[in-house]
């Protein structure tokens, strides 16, 4: 099976407030496009890589994965204005011979294999594809204005994550159409008929959005 792989880091990161692209933030050592792609990199689930970066960052990009040794990173293209085009943008330099894609948010850096694992491994048997979830333990409201309008029954909601995995031809498909205002994959997915699978995540797949964030990853490596 062939496993290709659109690791999203197009994010402007504006709220992280470093003057520079999400994924170029430091990380430790390193930038934040690091931690995800050297762990995609290094899994065996994964064949092939395509870097959806900031426009204008393409270089640096593949810099940062010729700096890894990353071997398995086959282009790096521009995002574009939204996260959906970011990621239309990266299925395109998808073969078509490729049987399943994941993609990935690289604001979301210690990926653990066991993830990665679980998400390529879910899909098939009649699921179109698979997600990483966790469950909330916290009560969840709906809101209007300032008004507490319903109490939603928690033990049937999740928090979806990523890798999301999916059969290449499903994914492209859904992928058809205008996907401006697309923020989920396997939300459009569904749309589409598919069936998707939802698979344990983790913990540590927190997604970085502001400084106190970037601290508290950074505090795990």
């Amino acid at each position: 099976m062939t496993v290709w792989a659109v690791l999203a880091a197009a994010g402007s990161g504006e709220r992280l407030g470093k003057g520079r692209p999400k994924a170029f933030a430091r990380l430790g050592d390193e930038v934040l496009l690091a931690e995800s792609l050297k762990r995609l990199d290094q899994s065996d689930w994964v064949d092939a890589i395509v870097i959806v970066a900031p426009p204008g960052w393409e270089e640096p990009a593949i810099l940062v994965a010729e700096e890894l040794a990353c071997t398995k990173v086959s282009a790096s293209v521009p995002g574009g204005a939204t996260r959906g085009e970011s990621v239309a943008a990266g299925l395109r330099e998808v073969p078509e011979d490729a049987l399943l894609v994941l993609v990935h948010d690289a604001a979301r850096p210690l990926l653990p294999g066991e993830v990665i694992e679980r998400v390529v491994t879910g899909v098939g048997d009649g699921w179109d594809g698979a997600v990483p979830v966790l469950p909330i333990v916290d009560t969840v409201k709906r809101v209007r204005g300032e008004e507490i309008a319903e109490t939603l029954e928690r033990q049937d909601l999740v928090a979806a994550q990523t890798p999301q995995g999916f059969v290449a031809p499903v994914l492209r498909e859904a992928f058809g159409g205008d996907v401006a205002g697309v923020s989920d994959c396997a939300a459009v997915v569904e749309a589409h008929g598919g069936r998707v699978r939802a698979v344990a995540g983790d913990l540590r797949l927190l997604k970085v959005t502001t400084p106190e964030d970037l601290e508290l990853v950074a505090s795990w490596l």
